[in-house]
């Protein structure tokens, strides 16, 4: 673990350093307050710092307010703050703590006492990273798709709708595609819904391999994706398509220890800043197209216009 410590007195700064090396900890080292914000405020920060109460630039406590305003209201990781300084009296340790720290250490500090306020500090640090993984599944599980992990249809949604605002405001365009497997129940009849679950997420792994890094796809219901392609204009957003139809039918997929070529119908539309469309007309369009291809023989992309 990286441990910042600040201090500008020179002795108390190499002994501090020292012990916490021998225990080995990754020190950073601060020479005064002002440095001790400014590494505070970088990448890969330190998850405990430890203060000198009265430093030049800013006093340990000062250093202590900017963090927690800082981090306040802000996904960042939190930092746990131990002050030093020889001040003693309880009014001091009443200062210190509502500046924001979360321990306090007495000068000469006792080699003993902090190891032991480290480790406090140090299962804080644990459990916050816990409590924060723990929330990144619970998001991960009320947006994306359980079986295919790419966004669910609420999601999707709420995508295209912030694309056509930032596009309304950019003036330009957005593609909508509608992408339908082929034949799928006669996966699931013929080898089962194991291997149709599989199918499914080979065909989203091979879908976004296709796409561009900022498009965005999401399992509309069934077998049934929503594509948002910001950006694209009637030709790309057809050539988009095109591109992803081929993907999945350039190779068969193995299912069952049976090689068999999987296709996918695609309805296309393109969302224009004078159209005046909304998110539900767009899909109402791209499900037409999408119709018009099944109609067509499938394993096809029609484009119709939004207006």
């Amino acid at each position: 673990m990286r441990i910042l410590i600040a201090d500008d007195s020179i002795v108390s700064r190499h002994l501090l350093e020292a012990t916490l090396r021998k225990w080995s900890y990754d020190v950073v080292v601060a020479c005064d307050g002002t440095e001790a914000w400014n590494v505070l405020q970088g990448e890969n920060t330190p998850r405990v710092a430890i203060l000198d109460w009265v430093m030049p630039g800013l006093t340990g406590p000062e250093v202590c307010k900017r963090v927690r305003e800082h981090t306040r209201n802000k996904d960042l990781n939190y930092t746990y703050i131990i002050l030093l300084s020889s001040k003693s009296q309880r009014e001091d340790l009443i200062e210190g703590m509502e500046s924001g720290a979360d321990d306090y250490l007495t000068k000469p500090f006792d080699q003993h006492e902090l190891k032991v306020r480290l480790r406090a500090g140090t299962r804080i640090i644990d459990l916050q990273r816990e409590l924060v993984a723990a929330r990144e599944e619970l998001r991960d599980q009320a947006t994306k798709d359980f079986l295919t992990r790419i966004w669910n249809r609420s999601s999707i949604l709420d995508i295209l709708q912030r694309e056509l605002v930032r596009a309304a405001r950019e003036q330009r365009s957005v593609g909508v595609v509608l992408a339908d497997l082929d034949h799928f129940k006669s996966v699931n009849d013929t080898y089962g819904h194991f291997a149709g679950d599989a199918v499914l997420r080979e065909f989203t792994r091979r879908m976004t391999g296709a796409m561009r890094s900022y498009d965005a796809i999401g399992r509309y219901g069934g077998e049934e994706f929503l594509i948002v392609l910001p950006g694209c204009d009637d030709a790309c957003t057809s050539g988009q398509a095109e591109r992803m139809r081929a993907a999945l039918s350039c190779e068969p997929m193995l299912i069952n220890e049976v090689h068999h070529v999987v296709t996918s119908s695609f309805g296309a539309t393109t969302w224009k800043p004078d159209s005046g469309v909304s998110a539900d007309t767009l899909i109402h369009i791209a499900d037409d197209a999408l119709y018009l291809a099944k109609n067509q023989g499938r394993n096809r992309t029609v484009m119709l216009p939004s207006k």
